[in-house]
């Protein structure tokens, strides 16, 4: 049998790589064609794996993406299935090159702004949900909360305020025997990004009275009083304050029920594209994920930045070893070097915790073919597109500098998304490889999926298929081009999976830092 080629079942993404990534699983003694050579798979390879190229002796770096993603740990030759058996971590150094690969963003003019159908807000902002929110400053109200909202679960509710999305409890872990100091400090940060979110039309926030998270604080901190033209007053209570469980629930419920006319009588409008802040996560990564859906989640990117929108970049653990990707995109040298204060700020953290960056990828992520922390953070850092680093922002700060960021957050899922959605972002995307089934109210989380087998699979929780770029059938521009389209009419009211599956209101995971005393 002739060998098949190997762009015929597999990518090789540089010319300087010394690996291909898998389009379908191939058998053991497999022959394929490689320039002027032919070799033979060593060993069964999965689909999204990586096989070697060329010989890499031992110790050698290993390229992909025309970046190093490990070192090899014994002589690899082509044919070989490289993965965690034969690669191994160490460190190397990273040209950071600040602001050295900038290029000047290429914006629309104006009168070509696209328009989504949301709602308009104080302070310049738009809404692309429509929620009032039961938020607990502490854990120790979180049951008050829930019991609040589950009233709010009824038909007669959807019929009586067809313009509400929901009441919606945030509830957490946390807030009362709390670490002062940051721990502290981004708890508060979180509660008071939801409290301003524009996805939220109105609160009532709910302590139970001794804990150290005090109201009172945050309210203060946080200018929570402060009601701007066209907000609703918020309503806060304590349940010691109000006699115990049963009247704080009837409190709770009383004040939402004045909230949700107000609520409803809010209508969709034409706003420009460029009120939107998207946060950008993936979760449940494979070995596909930097070659279909996170380029592809890169152009919809630099597409709303050319339109004057805003994309949020995360996961500081899942860019370790690609930080100077964004460092030489930097706008300043400041912005570059603020990334990588955080990036050694995660260093000593892990080292103080007695723990390695490379305890990510995770088991389901190498099962994908992921093989280092290198690998998966260079396809990580694609979802941000090639637009200049405008801003590096901190844990839930609020996301006011438009074009392309970066915010400092765990790559823990929700605890990630929950720190780009209470910054301000108001719409998500999210793409995943091994099927993560995420959502995050307030905002709508829009799932893009890295293969076709997992979007036909689990066609019921992903609403973009990036896997049509392996078969073949689209390019990467065209699945960004889906992708932001989509962003807009999700931003306009169109439901995502996660949404049509009741996904989200268990998602809220505020970033927990400290012992407990």
């Amino acid at each position: 049998m002739d060998p098949m080629n190997l762009e015929q079942v597999a990518l090789r993404l540089h010319e300087a790589d010394s690996v291909a990534v898998l389009k379908r699983p191939l058998k053991l003694g497999t022959n394929i064609a490689f320039g002027a050579s032919t070799f033979a798979l060593t060993r069964d390879i999965p689909q999204g794996h990586k096989v070697a190229t060329q010989q890499v002796a031992n110790g050698d770096p290993i390229r992909k993406y025309g970046q190093i993603i490990g070192f090899a740990n014994g002589d690899i030759q082509p044919g070989d299935h490289v993965h965690t058996h034969n690669v191994v971590m160490k460190d190397f150094g990273r040209d950071y090159g600040f602001c050295s690969d900038v290029r000047p963003v290429n914006y629309y003019p104006q009168e070509q702004m696209p328009f989504f159908q949301g709602y308009a807000r104080p302070g310049g902002m738009a809404g692309t949900r429509n929620y009032v929110a039961v938020i607990s400053s502490v854990n120790c109200s979180a049951s008050v909360s829930h019991y609040v909202r589950d009233r709010f679960k009824t038909d007669d509710f959807r019929r009586n305020f067809p313009h509400v999305d929901g009441v919606v409890a945030f509830t957490h872990k946390g807030g009362c025997a709390i670490p002062l100091g940051l721990p502290y400090e981004l708890l508060k940060r979180v509660l008071a990004g939801v409290a301003r979110h524009p996805n939220i039309v109105g609160y009532v926030m709910i302590g139970l009275g001794c804990e150290t998270n005090q109201i009172q604080y945050l309210r203060k901190q946080y200018n929570l009083d402060q009601v701007r033209e066209g907000e609703t007053a918020p309503v806060f209570m304590n349940i010691q304050h109000l006699g115990g469980i049963r009247k704080t629930v009837e409190a709770g419920v009383a004040a939402v029920s004045k909230l949700l006319p107000v609520a409803n009588a809010q209508r969709r409008t034409p706003q420009p594209i460029s009120k939107l802040i998207l946060a950008e996560n993936c979760g449940g990564s494979d070995g596909n994920s930097g070659i279909t859906a996170n380029p592809a989640l890169g152009v919809a990117s630099d597409e709303l930045v050319r339109y004057g929108g805003t994309s949020v970049l995360a996961e500081t653990p899942e860019i370790y070893g690609a930080e100077h990707l964004l460092t030489r995109r930097a706008v300043n040298r400041e912005v570059g070097e603020k990334l990588v204060s955080v990036i050694h700020w995660w260093e000593e953290h892990a080292r103080i915790h007695n723990a390695t960056i490379d305890n990510n990828p995770s088991p389901g992520n190498k099962e994908g073919g992921l093989t280092t922390i290198y690998e998966k953070s260079l396809g990580a850092v694609a979802k941000g597109g090639q637009s200049p680093l405008a801003a590096v922002y901190d844990y839930a700060a609020p996301i006011t500098t438009r074009g392309f960021c970066f915010m400092d957050t765990p790559g823990y899922d929700p605890v990630s998304m929950t720190g780009l959605v209470t910054g301000g972002c108001n719409v998500g995307v999210f793409t995943t490889g091994r099927g993560s089934v995420y959502g995050c109210k307030p905002a709508p989380c829009i799932k893009v999926a890295t293969n076709t087998t997992l979007f036909q699979y689990m066609n019921e929780d992903m609403d973009i298929n990036a896997g049509t770029i392996l078969d073949g059938t689209e390019t990467v521009e065209q699945v960004g081009q889906r992708i932001f389209e989509k962003i807009i009419s999700v931003a306009s009211g169109e439901k995502t999976k996660s949404e049509l599956a009741g996904i989200g209101d268990e998602e809220f995971a505020p970033w927990v830092l400290g012992p407990t005393f």
